[in-house]
């Protein structure tokens, strides 16, 4: 989250885990398909017409029964619009639809407003700085901008910034951006992929579209296959792949599907391509730091030496331990009727919850006391072979017995 937050707004990233490629409805290279895509954003530069001005006045005329009214007993509406900027004036004749938007818009004089000439939509840009004054009864939310300058019809650059994957799947289905919000995306043919591919490479040629690489972060990568990780390979030799980022838990394991061993259960030709990032254990000071966020965002009062304590535990066990302890201990204060975390309320969680290396000490000790313990398997067997020579070699003395008498 904190890499997607410094990346900014406009970067794509994209976050999944290495189990859901196997649980989509979508076969693997699909589902890693997509989420490429995902991570590759395309910034739309578009130009566009607009009039850009300060309303001075609106004045609306209400003709009863009009040529494209009549026998129909409506009202037909017609008026002017007179806008201005630092330097020009000029009126325009408004039809229905016009005055209508302007009311919906609720746009009165000294508002500046832009109207684009291609779609005829109207935005209020805010209350002009002219028509400001102390005693004008305005709401916190009302926002002054300055009158615009120069001629009141514009040129204006417009920027979309969207996926690849969005373009797929508007060009894909039927019912277009919808299956955005439906989640019906499905699987997408590659001729659709090609044409959209060869589109966008032509609008980087013109000069109306830039390719803004994102990041696809796989959590618990050593959860792919041996297809997912050759389709890796592969993709990111595109010259639009977006930054990969991959983490990992595992040592040396094997990789998913085959009997091969390899570092973090990664093949060595996909390593081969990565910059590693080591990562070493906390210290005691960050430790310690963490923790005492950790309180301040749970809102938990704690005391100076419940807190070093905390932080011993912390580096004796896992910070995960450590920060599990901080609401356990706040309820234990808080039944004690006591509004700050003390050494004795540590103590108490830490008796009544065990780390993983305690438990693991507990089950060494009453291992015998468990049923189906594998670590009795062998001595059992040995039991059994001792139990069957003690009763042949009282056969055989019986047998003996039996001869001498």
């Amino acid at each position: 989250m904190g890499l997607a937050q410094e990346l900014g707004e406009d970067t794509p990233f994209t976050t999944m885990s290495g189990s859901e490629v196997f649980s989509l409805e979508m076969s693997k290279t699909e589902a890693l398909t997509q989420a490429f895509r995902k991570s590759i954003g395309i910034r739309i530069l578009e130009e566009t017409e607009v009039i850009e001005g300060e309303v001075v006045e609106i004045q609306v005329d209400t003709a009863i029964g009009g040529e494209k009214t009549k026998g129909k007993g409506g009202m037909e509406k017609t008026g002017r619009l007179t806008l201005c900027t630092t330097e020009m004036e000029t009126v325009y004749d408004l039809g229905t639809k016009m005055i209508d938007a302007l009311t919906k818009e609720k746009v009165s004089a000294g508002d500046v407003i832009t109207i684009d000439k291609a779609s005829g939509k109207i935005t209020k840009l805010g209350r002009s700085f002219t028509r400001s004054r102390d005693y004008d009864a305005m709401g916190s939310q009302t926002r002054f901008v300055q009158a615009p300058e120069g001629e009141l019809q514009k040129r204006k650059e417009v920027v979309h910034t969207v996926s690849l994957h969005e373009i797929d799947v508007i060009n894909s289905r039927q019912q277009g951006f919808l299956a955005l919000f439906t989640g019906d995306t499905g699987e997408i043919k590659g001729e659709v992929r090609e044409q959209i591919d060869h589109k966008v490479a032509e609008w980087r040629e013109e000069g109306r579209a830039t390719i803004v690489p994102g990041v696809l972060f796989i959590d618990e990568v050593h959860m792919l296959d041996m297809e997912c990780f050759s389709f890796l390979n592969r993709a990111l030799e595109s010259d639009m792949a977006p930054v990969l980022v991959i983490a990992t838990n595992r040592g040396i394991s094997k990789i998913r599907g085959t009997d091969y061993k390899s570092p973090h259960g990664i093949p060595l030709d996909l390593l081969d391509r990565l910059m590693i990032v080591s990562t070493v254990p906390y210290e005691r000071e960050e430790i310690h730091q963490i923790l005492k966020v950790r309180c301040e965002e749970e809102d938990v009062e704690m005391s100076d030496d419940a807190l070093e304590l905390l932080t011993r535990i912390g580096m004796e066990t896992s910070l995960r331990y450590a920060i599990q302890m901080v609401i356990a201990a706040s309820l234990a204060a808080e039944k004690r009727k006591s509004s700050e975390v003390e050494i004795e309320d540590i103590k108490r969680v830490y008796t009544l919850f065990v780390d993983v290396k305690r438990s693991t000490q507990f089950l060494m000790e009453y291992q015998n006391e468990f049923m189906f313990n594998e670590l009795n398997e062998g001595g059992s067997e040995n039991d059994d072979d001792d139990t069957e020579e003690n009763e042949e070699s009282d056969k055989e003395t019986n047998s003996n017995a039996m001869d001498e008498s």
